[in-house]
């Protein structure tokens, strides 16, 4: 229930409505906020390199991964984020072996993700059905739990995205070269398969942030969508990264901020806020490229 304040009734929330200061109020909103922010920000740079090898589908998998993690976590009795990177960082590296013989030099291929993927979603679920809290487990790993994130969670999301951005920071140019022309990277030199292992782990640990928030079945909500929207509206790779950044940031604080005075959960929100910006995006940008089509073809007509 939301603190008492100046009420504003509106159909399909809450009776009362408060100020959005009110949103601070209790601490797990707080927490809430500092994790989605977090998060946001070390799923975006991540997310774009994601969606520019194609890898989108090795997220997927490594949220599967990350799923078997939690739940043999909260089997044990520890924190499911550790869990969650624990088993993410393994699952990566075995994509990433197993991918091997991809022709994109170590860049893990579809057999590799899906047996993984097949693999952990199994053990996922062996581990929940061994769990005395089934059902609670279930829906949270699924759907997301940035609601109950707690104090030690929190300072392990910072120093996991602190971590993660640094690194990505520190092998961006390379990793850009790998990622859009890898066999002209190899030649020149450039670690390209070491870059895949790295790049993999740091995906594992940006979906373990991830899935706290839009849990398993969503992840591409963070992950793939604001990369996606930004490369629709940008070809740049800075203002790429900055644009996903922003993205991933208003849709996060947006949901979080809506599903505050509703019934319903954090990553129904988030995702469907951020799909609708790629739509949009999208739409926009067919009609902004038809309009560019159109004298072209003026003009060759004319000049024929």
């Amino acid at each position: 229930m939301v603190p008492s304040s100046t009420a504003i009734v509106v159909p399909g929330l809450s009776a009362r409505l408060p100020l959005l200061g009110d949103l601070f109020a209790y601490h797990f909103m707080v927490n809430a906020f500092l994790a989605g922010t977090l998060i946001a920000l070390t799923a975006a740079p991540v997310g774009y390199f994601l969606v520019l090898r194609g890898q989108s589908f090795v997220g997927h998998a490594l949220s599967h991964v990350g799923f078997a993690g939690a739940a043999a976590a909260v089997l044990l009795g520890i924190s499911p984020v550790l869990g969650l990177l624990a088993v993410g960082v393994v699952g990566a590296l075995g994509i990433g072996t197993l991918g091997g013989s991809s022709p994109r030099l170590g860049i893990a291929n579809d057999i590799a993700v899906g047996t993984v993927l097949a693999f952990s979603l199994s053990l996922g679920l062996f581990f929940i059905r061994l769990s005395s809290s089934y059902a609670a487990n279930v829906y949270g790993f699924l759907f997301g739990t940035i609601l109950g994130i707690s104090d030690q969670s929190l300072r392990l999301i910072a120093v996991l995205s602190a971590v993660t951005l640094v690194l990505i920071g520190l092998v961006a140019r390379p990793l850009l070269f790998a990622s859009v022309d890898p066999s002209v990277a190899a030649a020149r030199g450039v670690p390209v398969r070491a870059l895949s292992y790295v790049f993999l782990v740091l995906l594992a640990v940006a979906v373990a942030e991830a899935v706290q928030v839009v849990g398993v079945l969503l992840i591409f909500a963070l992950l793939v969508t604001p990369a996606a929207t930004a490369q629709q509206i940008t070809a740049r790779p800075g203002r790429a990264v900055a644009l996903a950044t922003a993205l991933a940031l208003v849709v996060t604080w947006a949901g979080l901020a809506v599903a505050y005075y509703s019934a319903y959960p954090v990553g129904f929100f988030v995702t469907t806020f951020a799909f609708g910006v790629y739509l949009l995006t999208r739409g926009a940008r067919s009609v902004w490229m038809r309009g560019r089509r159109q004298p072209s073809a003026r003009r060759v007509g004319a000049v024929g």
